[in-house]
């Protein structure tokens, strides 16, 4: 064993961030990002994240057929976004499909939004159906890190209404546990406050634990061994350890 020490700083970091109305984003960082090629136009994504997502696409025989409209998003993209839905479409509909400035995953470099091929797509909801090569896409996801976010009955939780193209990005053991669970991210903290979790993905085993923030800085005893430690954007982080098969 060995000890592990978490700034309160790293709570505000990482591929687990919680973003939404009631927890926006306090950390001003540009994400390390990369151009993912889209046929659709130069979208970027955080570079993990665009490696697993490229990936993904191409065990689901998607190359082609799946196009990302919208990666990474400024403030300033999000706030015209917004401004321009909230001319267009209304109150009602901006407030379920689109969220505030500061309130976007979309600010993280951690969220996709991907559209089936066609010669018109709607930048706002894109058709995403559930067969074919995106159903391929959606059966995978959870295998190399990625979350369908916003599920017609979590709206509640979530704040945003069912966005069936809207994937994120939050690491292949906690994908695994969340869609297995029938979890949202605003749920799995509580989930692994409860007890530690144990998840195969590939060809290790990994146990993951939830560890509240105790102030400035927070001590954990961790095994030998790969660990990471993954801010939710609230008070707390997630501790993952991996044990690889031999």
């Amino acid at each position: 064993m060995r000890q592990l020490i978490l700034s309160r700083e790293e709570v505000f970091r990482g591929p687990l961030l919680l973003v939404n109305g009631e927890h926006p984003l306090t950390c001003a960082v540009r994400p390390a990002l990369t151009d993912l090629n889209s046929a659709y136009g130069r979208i970027l994504l955080e570079r993990e994240a665009a490696a697993r997502l490229l990936a993904c696409v191409r065990a689901a025989s998607g190359e082609g057929e799946i196009l990302p409209v919208s990666g990474w998003r400024s403030r300033e993209e999000q706030q015209s976004i917004w401004d321009d839905t909230l001319e267009r479409n209304g109150e009602d509909f901006t407030r379920t499909y689109v969220a505030r400035p500061g309130c976007s995953e979309h600010e993280t470099g951690l969220a996709i939004d991907l559209a089936q091929r066609a010669e018109e797509i709607d930048f706002i909801r894109p058709e995403f159906p559930y067969d074919g090569p995106c159903g391929a896409f959606r059966s995978l996801a959870a295998r190399y890190g990625f979350i369908e976010r916003y599920r017609a009955d979590k709206q509640e939780l979530t704040g945003i209404g069912q966005e069936p193209w809207h994937f994120r990005y939050v690491g292949a053991p906690h994908a695994v546990l969340m869609e297995s669970n029938r979890l949202c991210l605003e749920e799995y903290g509580d989930f692994l406050r409860k007890s530690p979790r144990q998840v195969r993905t590939g060809g290790a085993a990994a146990w993951v634990c939830y560890i509240p923030c105790a102030g400035e800085r927070t001590v954990v005893r961790v095994p030998d061994g790969p660990c990471q430690a993954a801010g939710d954007n609230v008070n707390g982080y997630y501790l993952t350890a991996w044990r690889w098969d031999r």
